[in-house]
């Protein structure tokens, strides 16, 4: 029989140390390929660190919106959210009692002082008229005869035709006749007066609201639980605002030079204002501020009571002073600052000092000066002392 050599590898065998050399032939493969392989990856490293290197491209200045700084006279505003408060509510009742018959007017209609509102039943109360006015008549009719009689006794005790307690009835007589006249007088006047309540007129100008009591219903003389109508004063009109009780010192100064203004903000339309005519005269113990009031004349009708809006406070004037757009001013962990770009394109950071901020444009000190250009939009990706494209500005 013939002896053959095979290429396996038995692992026992190679643990003794008995290796046949056809074993010993078929093991050192792997060791040629590994070797191989080694050789492969230190040519690919050495090539790869002799290579030259190619240089990313430096990116590009990133682009940015600027604007100009200015200069102008600037007022500081003490920043608030006030009340708007109707000078003169009034709620309207029933002066007398009776049928309400008609309404005057539209639910919401503007009515002037003095135009009708309401009518109630008159008849009643033209009756009680009239019957005062009898009982006047008759009353002084009798007035007059007492006052003759009077006139006749006196005559006669002067003749000694009659005795002094006849003259002293008839002088009882007439006087007391005198005083109903002046009772029934005024009992006339009372029913006038009813008769003029059964037309109810308004006391105010001003915009009223709902109906609360329709006509066909019988109503209550002075019921305030049940008014007629709610009417209120929209012109002029006050607007209320709360400061903390520090600003008192600044508030006074400036009451008294006259300087001291309210400016409402509607987003609606231009901003308006009105001198504050009013300082409160004690601060809220609970929230340390103070009251103050504003009288606009409201002619456009667009502030409302109830109504809560933005307002500013003039504090302070600033004569001539640096202004920017408000976005250019920003704000890092040393306060706020602004970047500026230079001839060459360079945006350097300036810290400045904000004086005021109206919403668009920003008042402020440091080293910025009117002319400079200064970056409004794209300050993330600027890095100061490097440059800057400017996309758009003006």
């Amino acid at each position: 029989m013939d002896a053959r050599v095979t290429n396996t590898f038995d692992p026992a065998e190679a643990a003794a140390g008995d290796l046949s050399w056809g074993r010993q032939r078929s093991s050192s493969t792997p060791k040629v390929i590994l070797g191989l392989v080694a050789t492969a990856l230190v040519i690919t490293g050495t090539w790869y660190f002799l290579s030259p290197k190619i240089a990313a491209p430096p990116a590009p200045p990133p682009p940015v919106t600027v604007a100009r700084a200015g200069t102008g006279n600037v007022t500081a505003l003490e920043r608030s959210v006030g009340t708007v408060v109707a000078v003169s509510t009034v709620s309207v009742s029933a002066q007398v009692s009776g049928q309400l018959m008609s309404a005057g007017f539209q639910e919401g209609q503007i009515v002037r002082a003095g135009d009708l509102l309401f009518k109630i039943d008159p008849r009643p109360f033209a009756a009680a008229l009239q019957q005062a006015e009898a009982a006047l008549a008759r009353d002084q009719a009798n007035t007059s005869n007492a006052e003759r009689d009077k006139a006749r006794y006196t005559a006669l005790l002067a003749q000694g035709a009659a005795s002094i307690q006849q003259s002293d009835q008839a002088i009882a007589t007439a006087d007391a006749d005198e005083a109903t006249v002046k009772a029934d007088k005024a009992a006339v006047t009372v029913a006038g007066l009813n008769l003029e309540y059964a037309t109810i007129r308004s006391p105010i100008t001003g915009k009223t609201g709902p109906i609360l009591v329709q006509p066909g219903n019988l109503i209550t003389a002075s019921n305030a639980a049940s008014p007629l109508v709610t009417i209120t004063q929209l012109q002029p009109i006050k607007v209320s605002i709360s400061l903390p009780q520090a600003d008192l010192p600044r508030l006074a100064e400036q009451m008294q030079a006259g300087k001291l203004n309210a400016v409402v903000n509607l987003h609606s339309g231009p901003p308006i204002t009105a001198p504050i005519d009013f300082i409160g005269n004690q601060v809220d113990a609970k929230t340390g501020t103070i009251e103050l009031r504003a009288t606009f004349p409201n002619a456009d009708g667009r502030l409302v009571p109830g109504q809560l809006v933005d307002v500013g406070v003039s504090m302070n004037q600033y004569a001539h002073a640096t202004v920017v757009p408000r976005d250019a001013v920003n704000l890092g962990p040393a306060g706020s600052y602004v970047y500026v770009v230079g001839k060459d394109g360079i945006a350097t950071m300036h810290n400045v000092t904000e004086l005021n901020d109206d919403g668009t444009t920003a008042a402020i000190t440091g080293d910025v000066k009117p002319g400079d250009i200064v970056i409004m939009q794209g300050q993330l990706r600027v890095i100061p002392g490097h440059a800057v494209s400017i996309a758009s500005g003006h």
